[in-house]
């Protein structure tokens, strides 16, 4: 399967998050914005939630939910959303299932050793399932704010 293209309808998925079951169907009303990140706990990833939670009154404001997504345990997730008090969920993607249908799975190069992981991206979906943004190979500097824009902007 090739990866979702902006205004492409979104699969209806499921992933066990830190809240129970999350199922993309059962939104109703409200926009979605996913993002992928590496790993629980380091640097960038706790930045990158830090900037979420810190507008999350605004996204909610504007009908938009937040999820999180890596692949790392719901163990790992939970300690982490409670550690930085975040008011979203984070699902736990550990078969790569959902990474691999927004085609965020890659290969990457750490210190010169190839393997495999989450490209650092976010998605935004609208209410009606479609995928209205993408921001690829994101930097996690003023991002959330970027991402809060274009919410509005719809």
């Amino acid at each position: 399967m090739s990866r979702l293209s902006v205004g492409d309808r979104v699969p209806d998925f499921t992933i066990p998050t830190t809240g129970g079951e999350f199922r993309l169907g059962a939104l109703k009303k409200e926009q979605l914005v996913v993002y992928f990140y590496p790993r629980d706990n380091t640097p960038g990833c706790t930045l990158e939630g830090s900037d979420f939670r810190d507008l999350a009154a605004a996204f909610r404001r504007a009908r938009t939910a937040i999820l999180g997504i890596s692949t790392d345990t719901l163990e790992s997730h939970h300690r982490f959303k409670d550690k930085m008090k975040f008011p979203f969920d984070l699902g736990s993607d550990e078969d790569r299932a959902i990474a691999r249908l927004f085609g965020v799975w890659k290969q990457k190069n750490l210190y010169g050793k190839k393997l495999m992981g989450i490209e650092r991206s976010t998605f935004l979906i609208d209410a009606k399932g479609v995928l209205r943004n993408e921001w690829r190979k994101v930097r996690v500097a003023g991002h959330a704010g970027q991402v809060l824009a274009a919410v509005r902007g719809l």
